[in-house]
């Protein structure tokens, strides 16, 4: 089961990050969780938020760059050893990590990493037949 992330490319100059969370902010869109990478020239947030349809549009009425992509979010528990276990079943599955963030819940003792590897289809097969429980993006955003 894949969400939708919603990356956005940004200049690497001062108040770039602000002037995006203040389009987010006019619009009234709530993130889930961000995530920022940057380079020496240009940035990129990723983000999950309730509506990436709507979002997307809005960015880029606001002349953003925008692209969606489908990434993986797995709920594990907030403890240590949680996030090794799951890195095991994909390593052992020759699955390779492109980049992965994470979050914690309203739930009590759980956690969700967004992960984004190189084949989605096949890594949601493994995490199936590992038993590893894959979030939508209805429930990240409920969390």
């Amino acid at each position: 089961m894949t969400i939708k992330q919603i990356s956005i490319f940004l200049e690497n100059r001062k108040n770039a990050l602000s002037e995006l969370t203040n389009v987010l902010a006019e619009h009234k869109i709530n993130m889930r969780t961000i995530s920022i990478a940057d380079t020496s020239d240009f940035g990129i947030a990723r983000i999950i938020v309730d509506n990436p349809e709507q979002v997307q549009a809005a960015l880029e009425r606001s002349a953003y760059i925008v692209k969606t992509t489908p990434v993986i979010a797995v709920e594990i528990p907030d403890q240590a050893g949680s996030l090794n276990n799951i890195l095991k079943i994909l390593a052992d599955n020759n699955r390779n990590v492109e980049y992965m963030y994470g979050f914690t819940g309203h739930k009590t003792g759980s956690a969700y990493m967004i992960i984004r590897c190189t084949d989605v289809p096949e890594t949601e097969r493994v995490f199936e037949a590992n038993g590893i429980r894959m979030a939508s993006q209805e429930e990240l955003i409920n969390s």
